[in-house]
């Protein structure tokens, strides 16, 4: 297989490492006045998430570095192009961030009310953004030769839109299921409650975002010269439709781990349909950029490849120790003497 494929493929991996990681805090962080209705709960929810939510950003670290070391070409013309809906979602992560280290530092209400705004807010811009962001991507963004001749307001079109509710409402149904699981009682009972209530209007969106992706980009292609990579997309359509038929049975475990399937196979349904583009132009075919137009050399490759076959191992079997060590639910009894705690 050559690199550039390897690396195409690796490119996927991380993002829908990160999806399906940071995703539930997305979630999580949305509903934090539903989940939570006093300040005691709302602490509950946040320490569901709060030992392992920056270890999460490690994956969005590495998924922009691999993008600018293996497709410098990618790299430029994305940060170029979408400058301004990235730094919105930068600072929304940073935003939200400092809202979870700062919320528990004061005792006031007004003091943590305002941060618990900021943490609803700063979780729904960027589930939002890195929606429309990818849907513009897969139905190609108008650029040429002359450059990109689109605009902040154009990223809002219908396809771009569609694509933000899905992904708003995967992180929801992820971050409700989530904090099911973590907690228990009244919490946790609020919380499979939600996940029901957002089932529905995120199979509508999905049903919606299939039939509008058949129109507006040309992600079927691949599938329909190659009929036997549609297990991908199967298998994320099975895995959502699976995790309502638990949801109904209170079985949240067995929904969260096939929530993180269905955004896996999202994530792959998008790259397999993308390849070998990684930003296609609606507008003139020559212009798209391609996992071979726009990669670093053989040499650059190669080495990131020996080094990425080292290091991603380690991050993986560090991830694995550090949810294990966080196992079990979170109890507000537990966070009384926690100076640790958020």
């Amino acid at each position: 297989m050559e690199l550039n494929v390897i690396w195409f493929v690796l490119w996927g991996v991380l993002w829908g490492a990160y999806f399906m990681l940071d995703g539930f805090v997305f979630g999580a962080g949305m509903l934090l006045p539903v989940l939570g209705k006093s300040d005691s709960e709302r602490r509950v929810v946040i320490n569901t998430f709060g030992p392992v939510w920056d270890g999460n950003e490690v994956w969005l670290i590495t998924a922009g570095g691999a993008t600018f070391a293996a497709f410098p070409g990618t790299y430029a013309a994305m940060f170029s192009y979408l400058y301004t809906p990235l730094l919105l979602l930068l600072f929304g992560l940073i935003v939200r961030g400092v809202s979870f280290e700062f919320r528990s530092k004061e005792e006031g209400t007004v003091w943590r009310r305002v941060w618990d705004s900021a943490i609803v807010l700063s979780s729904f811009v960027p589930a939002l953004l890195f929606g429309v962001a990818f849907g513009n991507i897969f139905a190609g963004l108008p650029m040429d030769a002359a450059g990109y001749h689109g605009s902040l307001l154009a990223l809002l079109n219908p396809y771009g839109i569609v694509s933000g509710l899905l992904f708003l409402l995967l992180f929801l149904e992820h971050g409700a299921l989530y904090v099911a699981v973590k907690t228990e009682g009244e919490v946790s009972r609020r919380a499979l409650a939600a996940a029901r209530k957002v089932w529905i209007p995120l199979v509508l969106v999905a049903v919606t975002f299939l039939g509008h992706s058949y129109f507006a980009t040309k992600l079927y292609d691949n599938f329909i010269s190659t009929p036997l990579l549609a297990v991908v997309p199967v298998i994320a359509v099975l895995s959502l439709l699976g995790a309502g038929i638990l949801l109904m049975r209170e079985a949240p475990l067995a929904a969260f781990a096939l929530s993180c399937l269905t955004i896996l196979g999202v994530v792959f349904t998008g790259v397999i349909g993308l390849f070998p583009n990684l930003i296609p132009s609606s507008i003139d075919p020559a212009a798209s950029l391609t996992i071979f137009n726009s990669a670093s050399s053989p040499y650059t490759l190669r080495i990131m490849t020996g080094v990425a076959f080292i290091f991603v191992p380690i991050v993986i079997v560090y991830k694995i120790w550090a949810y294990r060590v966080f196992r079990g639910k979170v109890r507000g009894a537990d966070l009384l003497d926690g100076s640790e705690a958020y």
